[in-house]
């Protein structure tokens, strides 16, 4: 007889390889293509275990890459929300949570408890964990924007005050970031890749 703890993880698996088709507005580095949620989970992964001695206090990483790995499957149902879209809040919570009880509801009880509590400490960005894991979040389009010669900026004319309202985020989990990052935005202003 087959496991039923062990079906239900596999089930959970197979759900979740449909982050590889959800598209992003942000595109690859140096790239006319977009990036889809699964890059993007692995690209903040990797920089989570690069980037973690810069954590403003000690986290602990594994519960960072948890975070990272799993903030945008609920996008399979609730779809990404590009993070300046002028008509829909990025922060869509309540489709996001139907989500997130659906999918990570999949799994063992007590692994969905896990996952959706993880997912919840992550959206309320309070935890010392949860303010680096969001800086990863906003550092990596960041970096595409500018390594695209402003990327989404110019494709959807965001200008300077909304990048900067967004992107202060990385300060409360890494203030050696955000130094980096406003130095970034800063040229990207300069370079005439993002309107003042």
């Amino acid at each position: 007889m087959l496991n039923e703890r062990l079906l239900k993880q596999i089930e959970f698996i197979k759900e979740i390889d449909k982050v590889k088709y959800i598209q992003r507005k942000t595109k690859l580095f140096n790239s006319d293509r977009n990036e889809n949620d699964a890059e993007h989970s692995w690209h903040l992964a990797l920089m989570v275990l690069v980037l973690a001695e810069h954590s403003n206090q000690p986290i602990d990483v594994l519960k960072v890459l948890k975070m990272v790995l799993i903030h945008d499957i609920v996008e399979i149902d609730a779809g990404d929300t590009f993070i300046y879209d002028t008509q829909k809040s990025h922060s869509n919570t309540d489709e996001e949570r139907l989500a997130a009880n659906r999918i990570f509801g999949l799994l063992p009880k007590e692994q969905a408890e896990e996952f959706f509590a993880v997912w919840e400490e992550f959206e309320a960005g309070e935890t010392d964990e949860a303010k680096f894991a969001r800086a990863m979040d906003r550092l990596a389009p960041l970096l595409q924007n500018t390594s695209n010669n402003g990327g989404t900026w110019q494709e959807f004319g965001v200008e300077y005050a909304k990048v900067y309202e967004k992107k202060s985020v990385i300060k409360e989990g890494s203030d050696t970031i955000w130094n980096y990052a406003e130095g970034l935005i800063n040229e990207s202003v300069e370079k005439g890749i993002l309107k003042k």
